[in-house]
This record gives C-alpha cells, sequence and structure tokens, in this order.
C-alpha cells in the first residue's frame, strides 16, 4: 500500500475565490457599472467600456482585509456583536471610499488623452446596493477558507493522535515477540541442539528488523516476506518433526505495508497448534498478491481439547494490537477471519491496498 499525500492543502478555497473575484466582480459589477454610466450611445458593441472591470476590480479591492483577516480573527475570538458592527460600518464606508478613490484614478488617467481618454467613461454614483452584495458575496467566501482551514487542522490532529496510538502499539509488540523468542531459544538450549548457533542468528535477524525496521509507517513488503521466512525457519528449528511452510504468489516487490503487521497471525498459529505436543502438526501460510488484493492465510492444527468456536483466539496482545492497527491503516479496505474447521485453526486476512 502506497502512503497517499493526504496533508495536501486542499485548492478549493482558492479557486472558489478566484471564481468569485471573475464572476462577480469581472461579470455582474461590470454589468451593474456599465447601466449607471451617464450618456451611454446606444449599444453597438457587445463589449463596451472594457475598462469597467479593472475599474470594478480595483473599487472592490477593499473587501480583501476583511473576509482573508478580519472576519476569521472576531470569529476565533468570538466578539460577534463587533463582527457585526463593525462589519456594518466597514462596508458602508469602505465601498463609499474605494469607489470614489478608483475613479478620481481613472478620471486623473482619462486626463492624459489619447487612449486614456476612453476611461472618462465611469459610473456617475455610488449605490448602497453593491456593497450589500459585496458582503453576501466575500463572507461565502471567508466561511468556505475557514472551513477548509478547519478541516486541515482536524486532520493534522487526527494524523498526530494516530502516530501516537500506532507508536504504542509497536512498543506494545516488541517486548511481546522478545519474550516469546526468548522462551524459545531457552527451551532450544536446555536440549542442547546442534541448530541453537543458526536460531540464534535467525533470531538476530528477526530483532534488528524488530527493534530498527518496524519504527517506519511503511516498508516494502519484499522486507516483511524475509522477516515472515526467517520467523518460520526459526520455529521450524525447534519443531523439526512439524510441517511448517510458508510461500508467496503473485508479484508484490512493489507494495509498501505496516512492518510487523502479519506478526500477530503468525504468533498466534504458532502458539496455539498441535506441534507443541505432536510429531504430526501442521501449520502452513500462504501470501497471495493480485488485482490491488493482498491476502494473507495462516492454518494450524488445533488441540484435541480446544474448543470448536476457540473463542480464546480473539482476545491476546497481538490479535488485539492487529485489528486496531488494521482499523488505523486500512480503514474499510480490509477483512479478517477468523474460523475453525475439521479441527484446524484458520486466519485469512485480505488487504485492498
Amino acid at each position: 500500500m502506497q502512503q497517499q499525500d493526504s496533508d495536501r492543502p486542499s485548492r478549493f478555497p482558492l479557486a472558489f475565490e478566484l471564481l468569485m473575484w471573475g464572476m462577480y466582480v469581472g461579470l455582474y459589477k461590470y454589468a451593474w457599472y456599465i447601466e449607471k454610466v451617464p450618456g451611454r450611445p446606444p449599444g453597438t458593441s457587445d463589449f463596451p467600456y472594457p475598462h469597467l472591470i479593472a475599474f470594478a476590480g480595483l473599487a472592490t479591492l477593499y473587501v480583501l482585509p476583511y473576509y482573508r483577516w478580519l472576519l476569521p480573527l472576531l470569529l476565533r475570538q468570538r466578539r460577534y456583536f463587533m463582527l457585526l458592527s463593525f462589519t456594518l460600518l466597514y462596508f458602508w464606508q469602505g465601498s463609499r471610499f474605494g469607489f470614489h478613490l478608483s475613479r478620481q484614478l481613472f478620471e486623473h488617467l482619462a486626463q492624459l488623452g489619447g487612449p486614456w481618454a476612453a476611461l472618462a467613461a465611469l459610473p456617475a454614483w455610488w449605490n448602497l446596493e453593491l456593497p450589500v452584495v459585496d458582503l453576501v458575496s466575500f463572507s461565502c467566501v471567508a466561511f468556505v477558507r475557514l472551513a477548509f482551514d478547519h478541516e486541515t487542522r482536524r486532520r493534522h490532529l487526527e494524523k498526530a493522535n494516530l502516530a501516537l496510538q500506532l507508536e504504542q502499539l509497536k512498543s506494545q509488540l516488541q517486548p511481546h515477540f522478545l519474550f516469546n523468542t526468548l522462551n524459545s531459544i531457552y527451551g532450544l538450549s536446555l536440549t542442547g541442539s546442534p541448530d541453537t548457533p543458526r536460531f540464534i542468528l535467525l533470531l538476530s535477524e528477526l530483532m534488528r528488523y524488530v527493534l530498527y525496521d518496524s519504527g517506519k509507517e511503511y516498508i516494502a513488503l519484499p522486507e516483511e516476506v524475509v522477516f515472515l521466512e526467517n520467523y518460520f525457519e526459526m520455529e521450524q528449528l525447534k519443531y523439526p518433526t512439524a510441517r511448517v511452510r510458508f510461500s508467496t504468489t503473485g508479484t508484490y516487490d512493489q507494495l509498501r505495508v505496516p512492518p510487523l503487521l502479519l506478526l500477530p497471525l503468525v504468533e498466534n498459529s504458532f502458539k496455539h497448534g498441535r506441534h507443541h505436543h505432536s510429531d504430526q502438526g501442521q501449520v502452513e501460510a500462504t501470501l497471495i498478491s493480485a488485482a490491488h488484493r493482498l491476502q494473507f492465510t495462516i492454518e494450524n492444527d488445533m488441540l484435541p481439547e480446544a474448543p470448536a468456536a476457540a473463542p480464546k483466539r480473539s482476545g491476546g496482545i497481538g490479535l488485539v494490537n492487529i485489528r486496531q492497527r488494521l482499523n488505523m491503516y486500512y480503514p474499510d479496505a480490509h477483512e479478517l477471519l477468523l474460523t475453525t474447521v475439521n479441527g484446524r485453526f484458520r486466519a485469512q486476512l485480505t488487504l485492498h491496498v
């Protein structure tokens, strides 16, 4: 599974803001100002007085400090009465000031003559209608920006909280794994097995992976596969008469998964398998990758006295851990099935990657 860049700020607020300036200021206010130009000649052009677009934009610049700074500030401080009072005063006086300042600038340019003379065609008076529409239009822009800013902060907080939870889960899993493997090497050393050096080497590789590579958020799936192969070999050395197999199918070189995600299922099968008490016990696992789906299946023979429904399999550190991590990494994109059929326990995990 490739990590997606979900932290990139949305471009929608900026696009919505530009659309408002283009559609409202560039078209609506332009058309409104044309109707207010005195002595307008009969329309011989589909686009008369194009300079009024620049005039409308310049006369509307007064709204920028309001919707980008003042409105968000007073809302965060919850000064609603001050916001209402200042808004009415701001749009009444700010709109008048912007209109008259823009008119003076264009009249000054028109006095230069030549091609600038056309700039003299300007609306003759200011009207209270426009600041009301300005207020409604750019308040929408302000609230869209606020909503997306709030969503971005919420997403960052969720990610920080998720990272903290994942670190807690990893710190819980590592000593659990170390405890199990130390018990195994202790039992093997008591028997004086000649495979003890190889066992220690495998344990060293496993612990290196657990202590160093598991600190990453995602890891290449082939590295996780090598870890599982070493784990299965180590268990085969512990129980040489048992049937222990791990196989892979499909192409998975480009996939990435959370480290140690499958370990609890593997540990659970070896912990509860019949190979502890019988030479005929089996633990078999397969990893299949196909069409954006990763499926891991592991089966083991159960002890004869184990209950048919195996309710204890749903508890313990390992399975609780994997359920929590699956909900964090693959929400609504995973399926974990634990079943018992004919004296065999089966765990099947499907990931949509």
